[in-house]
């Protein structure tokens, strides 16, 4: 039985009731989670509780329509299955199968998944195919994707161009840490899809260079790391904007009471669908916390970031960051360092740097922790063990990312034993224990550590040509050699 969307919704989310529900409850059993697809609409047996820190999933009233296995199957538009094709995409991962036949029919959807299972493509060509063959207005886009960070917003970015180009789609990305003049020229020239952050699309609007009410998908992604950065008054009021009786898409690696707000405000019977809920439960990845001496401490991070491959390490502090990097460089190491005291176009440089192998070592502050991927990180290690179970999880989804396999390795002090033995138990986790020291068969056993060659190495920015000034040579101008010759500003944002 299918229900008639309406447009009443905005009246309602305003007031703050809920819509309506079976047995006179919004939230019934949460849906089963750890198979490829679990929904709430027919699941046998007793359903577990809420994953610890979580609400339960809300009940689907309307029955979900039955997963997918093939895109194909698919009600989407010839180019977006022949541009899957071209990027070698031929099997929907769970996540995709499970949400995208209902989504592509307007369903509201509420899905969990860690980063790394698919998400991004999930909502995304399901946001494509629905605003295919529409024109925006200047200034009034037709479909809206909310992330929490730059990188984030990047990356949703560079996986989707090639899909939009491939219906005729105009998408622009929307973030703080760059000029905002060209980011307002996109949306007055007229753009269907726009990815951004809150705080960024908040000051567009602002300048009357934006507006929402045209909007009729919009999704929240990653919504849980949005509400803990504090974005949750300018995400509602983003969202109040959005024309009424749009469709919804929540998607989140955690589900915990701060995206409760949004899901009952927001979304109308939506289809859930959970898969991996935590980082912790991917068979691929291997946990391990080994115990050092604090005195050993930094030599075993030193022969742990010289190991061949590349290896992302987290650390509580920017200055702390700052300072390894040095030490690492200065130890032979190519590392850089990630953090949010550097500028947009550096952190968008070290990335690169750091995906295409120039520097082998990214050194990491949280901000590093969701929002990134790199093919082929067969190593995360938390130098400075987190003291939040989430932030674990997510500083280990940077690796076992699409079924590869990955290690995840914690350094913890005598004085840190209790309180990680807290955050593994919170997390869900049991790790491999062992104790370790620096040149120790152990630690390289565990991830391929190898003393460093001692020789000094300075990472340097790659060289950008700067396009010639039209009418220059007409003018009789001549552009100083050393421009040729400057290094990257902003050419890398």
């Amino acid at each position: 039985m299918n229900r008639t969307r309406t447009n009443d919704r905005f009246p309602r989310t305003r007031s703050g009731s809920a819509a309506p529900t079976m047995n006179g409850s919004r939230y019934g059993s949460p849906a089963r989670v750890g198979g490829p697809f679990r929904s709430n609409g027919g699941g046998r047996g007793r359903r577990p509780a809420a994953v610890q820190g979580e609400f339960a999933l809300p009940e689907t009233v309307t029955p979900a329509l039955p997963a997918s296995e093939s895109f194909a199957d698919l009600d989407m538009p010839a180019q977006l299955l022949a541009a899957l094709g071209a990027q070698g995409v031929t099997v929907p991962f769970p996540i995709q199968g499970a949400t995208l036949p209902n989504s592509l029919a307007g369903r509201d959807i509420l899905g969990r998944g860690r980063t790394g299972s698919g998400k991004t493509l999930a909502f995304g060509l399901a946001l494509l195919a629905r605003t295919a063959g529409e024109r925006a207005e200047p200034r009034q886009p037709l479909a809206l994707v909310l992330v929490p960070t730059r990188e984030l917003a990047q990356q949703v970015t560079d996986a989707l161009t090639p899909y939009a180009r491939s219906v005729r789609l105009r998408l622009t990305t929307v973030v703080g840490g760059v000029p905002i003049g060209r980011q307002a020229s996109a949306l007055r020239g007229g753009v269907e899809v726009v990815v951004a952050t809150p705080g960024r699309l908040k000051d567009l609007i602002e300048r009357g260079d934006c507006r929402l009410d045209r909007v009729r998908v919009t999704v929240l992604d990653e919504a849980d790391q949005m509400a803990d950065m504090g974005f949750m008054p300018q995400v509602t009021e983003l969202l109040d904007k959005v024309r009424p009786g749009g469709q919804r898409m929540l998607f989140s690696a955690t589900l915990d009471r701060n995206v409760d707000l949004l899901v009952r405000r927001y979304l109308s019977d939506p289809v859930v669908h959970s898969v991996d809920p935590s980082a912790g439960a991917v068979t691929t990845m291997e946990h391990h916390v080994l115990h050092v001496h604090g005195a050993d401490k930094h030599a075993a991070t030193t022969e742990i970031a010289a190991r061949e491959g590349r290896v992302l390490m987290f650390l509580d502090t920017k200055h702390a960051v700052d300072r390894l990097t040095e030490q690492l460089l200065s130890s032979g190491v190519r590392a850089a360092a990630l953090h949010g005291g550097k500028s947009q176009p550096q952190r968008t440089r070290t990335l690169t740097q750091f995906k295409n192998g120039h520097v082998s070592v990214l050194v990491a502050t949280n901000v590093a922790a969701r929002g990134i991927h790199v093919d082929n990180l067969d190593l995360v290690v938390n130098v400075d063990p987190p003291t939040d179970h989430k932030d674990y999880l997510h500083r280990g989804g940077r690796t076992a990312r699409a079924g590869e396999s990955g290690s995840v390795v914690t350094l913890v002090t005598p004085s840190q034993r209790r309180a990680v033995t807290r955050l593994m138990a919170t997390a869900g986790i049991v790790p491999q224990t062992t104790q370790v020291r620096a040149g120790a068969e152990a630690l390289h056993r565990i991830t391929g550590a190898q003393a460093p060659s001692g020789v000094p190495v300075v990472i340097t920015a790659p060289v950008a040509e700067r396009p010639k000034k039209r009418g220059a040579t007409s003018r009789g101008r001549r552009r100083p050699a050393s421009a040729a010759r400057r290094p990257v500003t902003e050419a890398a944002a």
